[in-house]
């Protein structure tokens, strides 16, 4: 009997461990399976810090000999800047919208100052929150309706006087970037936008700086400078202490963190026209792993290519989004399109084309009309002012003193470009090439109407598509400015 009750012990032994065994290459397979096959992506947190008119060449990494900016000079160094990036309108609501849905102002209805998009229109908010994200910013706002940015609001200020505490607590980010989703993240700090009462302008010395050839040299520049330089080291600050709370939860290595200067400072031919000094902007991206530290590239994008760009980043077909609302041919798509081949390094080209639109219809100062739209290719920009037989006014020419300053101290050529700030013809054609701050019209050359007529043609097929219809469309440009004091109270005090 025992030698039988062994027997059969050991027959369910034999079983037991053959099952076991299988269990084990079963399980054995099920998790080499979970390591060959593609494992759950994860997905990098982004954030954008946002700078508040600042021209793009006064930084460390775009060349400007006296301004100190060490973290911005230090995210260059690890990541890539974009040389040739630029907004399509030079004031703050229209920048941040179109940077914020992929859609060119006059398209989503955030075309003058103070305005916002179109009651329908998606942004960003929607597509990173359906992935997952945890959306969020901090500071000036600047966009509406709600239900077009559906994201965490941190509170901040929405023009900065510089009294009583900083304009943002950026502590109030911590909550966001500690959780457990992926971030994304907008700083939109109110530096260096005036009245430039941050930071300490004793650390420059007016008579030590470089004026740069597109300003007047004179004692009121220099003295301004001071405050508007020291305005930017502040602003500095504070992306240094921004990337410094995402290093400290350890997020550094999965985060794609983007700079970028806005549109221009409010000095003459900067804020509020379609010039360089007014559109061209200052982009910087560090992606560790992904992008080669301290790399440079030409390739010419716009700021409603942002989206897109970081769509396609985390694995999303840009081409598949519909944004709410159509063009003027029926397509519902971005205006926008994705550069990250250039954003990796594998490319130095993206667009032919970039295009501008000014409204200046409700800004503080300005004229009753005065619409200007341009197109810009890699070498040449081509300006039509709409209402040129107008004077152009804004807080410049009729609040401060810098700008009767520069006329009364120049003469010949020099005073001759500075009236042109006021004073413009209906068009405008610079070789960037040969007069990079677009000083010689060479708009009436006979030797330069093929390269005119071919921008000219492209401009007029980009507001057809846009549904920009110029002098009517300006005269509409009251009835989009729905960000009241009722909204944004701060707005009846500034300065924009």
């Amino acid at each position: 009997m025992l030698f039988q009750y062994n027997e059969h012990m050991k027959e369910r032994t034999i079983c037991i461990c053959s099952i076991f065994f299988i269990i084990l290459i079963v399980s054995g397979c099920k998790r080499e399976t979970k390591v060959e096959g593609k494992p759950e992506k994860v997905l990098p947190n982004i954030v954008i810090f946002l700078a508040d008119d600042m021209t793009w060449r006064d930084c460390e990494p775009y060349g400007n000999p006296d301004v100190v900016t060490p973290h911005i000079q230090k995210l260059a160094q690890e990541g890539i800047s974009f040389d040739n990036m630029f907004t399509s309108t030079a004031m703050c609501a229209p920048t941040r919208q179109q940077l914020m849905t992929g859609l060119f102002p006059v398209r989503s209805g955030a075309f003058p100052n103070h305005s916002q998009v179109y009651d329908g229109v998606r942004s960003f908010a929607h597509y990173f929150v359906e992935l997952g994200y945890r959306v969020a910013l901090i500071g000036k706002q600047h966009y509406g309706p709600d239900s077009s940015f559906p994201m965490e609001y941190l509170g901040g200020r929405q023009h900065d006087d510089g009294k009583n505490g900083p304009d943002i607590h950026l502590e109030k980010v911590l909550p966001v970037i500690n959780d457990e989703r992926p971030f994304f993240l907008i700083v939109a700090q109110n530096q260096p936008h005036g009245p430039w009462n941050r930071g300490n302008p004793e650390k420059y010395r007016p008579e030590a700086l470089e004026i740069p050839e597109y300003m007047v040299d004179v004692p009121e520049t220099r003295k301004s400078l001071t405050k508007y330089y020291a305005e930017i080291t502040y602003m500095d600050s504070l992306l240094g202490k921004t990337l410094k709370l995402i290093d400290q939860v350890g997020k550094t290595n999965n985060t794609i963190s983007i700079f970028t200067s806005e549109q221009g400072y409010y000095y003459p031919f900067g804020k509020w026209t379609c010039y360089d000094l007014g559109l061209k902007t200052a982009f910087i991206a560090k992606w560790p792993g992904k992008i080669e530290p301290n790399t440079r590239n030409k390739a010419i994008s716009q700021y409603v290519d942002v989206v897109p760009t970081l769509l396609e980043a985390v694995g999303v077909n840009p081409e598949d989004i519909d944004t709410g609302i159509s063009d003027a041919n029926g397509y519902r798509g971005f205006d926008g399109k994705s550069f990250l081949p250039a954003l990796l390094g594998h490319t130095q080209e993206h667009r032919k084309w970039t295009y501008g639109v000014q409204t200046t219809r409700g800004i503080f100062y300005g004229p009753e009309s005065y619409p200007v739209r341009s197109v810009r290719s890699e070498r040449y920009r081509y300006i039509q002012n709409l209402s040129y037989d107008t004077v152009f006014t804004n807080m410049i020419t009729d609040k401060h003193t810098i700008y009767q300053n520069w006329l009364a101290q120049t003469k010949g050529q020099e005073q001759e470009w500075v009236k042109k700030y006021q004073n413009r013809p209906y068009g405008e054609l610079y070789d960037l090439e040969k007069d990079p701050f677009e000083k010689k019209n060479l708009a009436m050359n006979p030797e330069m109407m093929t390269i005119k007529k071919e921008m000219e043609q492209e401009l007029q097929r980009w507001m057809r598509q846009q549904g920009d219809k110029g002098l009517e469309t300006e005269l509409e440009a009251l009835e989009r400015q729905h960000l009241d004091k009722k909204e944004h109270p701060a707005l009846k005090k500034s300065s924009q």
